[in-house]
């Protein structure tokens, strides 16, 4: 059987940790008076990186014009991006959850092909949860919010992820799991088969986005839905 290589968003997909991203983004904008919430971020935010996120939010508010438009300042974002990390890992550790299935996936299409993370968290917070999983060794190449010049729905994480594979000599197939529409649009604008995990949006609106695939549950998910073979 030919390898193929597999591509893990992360939040959403293998930990429950958007409802911790949120409250973070609200530890830190709680001192402007500004407050995400939950529909708002699942409807606009929730597949952007930390710095996608803030300049959406500043750009609603305050900003520089430039053209006719709100301009967040970048030192600004930065700032934000740099306060919400410590407040985000510290609510991870004392409520980090795997969803049910996530390590038994990532070590089984570990023996199918390279593993890689793309996702919009930073590669720290990544790196610790992947220890915590005890799955880091299952993982080739993580591409975090800081590696790519942008977020999703941008394509360009996951045309990074193809980079990185073919860096390691790798030139066959890749399939993407997904939970954001955000996410699935990436994928699909890299050119890559994706199958979505229905955790945070509906079937049908995952489908409506582009997945080849919807599971309900990471534990109806099998090697043959993701590798797309007929059934």
């Amino acid at each position: 059987m030919a390898p193929i290589a597999t591509l893990f968003d992360f939040d959403g997909v293998l930990v429950d940790s958007e409802p911790v991203h949120l409250a973070a983004f609200n530890d830190v904008l709680a001192a402007r008076g500004v407050i995400i919430d939950e529909r708002d971020y699942a409807a606009n935010l929730l597949s952007l990186d930390d710095a996608g996120v803030f300049r959406a939010v500043l750009a609603r508010g305050a900003g520089v014009a430039r053209d006719g438009a709100v301009v967040p300042d970048e030192e600004e974002v930065k700032a934000l991006v740099e306060a919400k990390n410590p407040r985000f890992l510290a609510r991870f550790r004392e409520a980090f959850r795997a969803f049910a299935g996530a390590e038994a996936l990532v070590a089984r299409r570990a023996a199918r092909g390279p593993v890689g993370i793309v996702s919009g968290a930073l590669d720290r917070e990544i790196r610790f949860a992947l220890a915590r999983m005890g799955i880091a060794s299952h993982v080739a190449f993580v591409i975090a919010a800081e590696h790519s010049p942008a977020s999703k729905p941008d394509p360009a994480p996951y045309r990074l992820a193809v980079e990185a594979l073919r860096a390691r000599s790798y030139e066959g197939r890749a399939v993407v799991l997904e939970d954001s529409l955000g996410g699935v649009t990436s994928a699909k604008r890299a050119g890559l088969r994706c199958v979505a995990v229905a955790h945070s949006y509906t079937h049908s609106e995952l489908v409506h986005a582009g997945a080849d695939a919807v599971a309900p549950d990471l534990a109806s998910i099998d090697d043959a839905l993701l590798d797309g073979d007929p059934p």
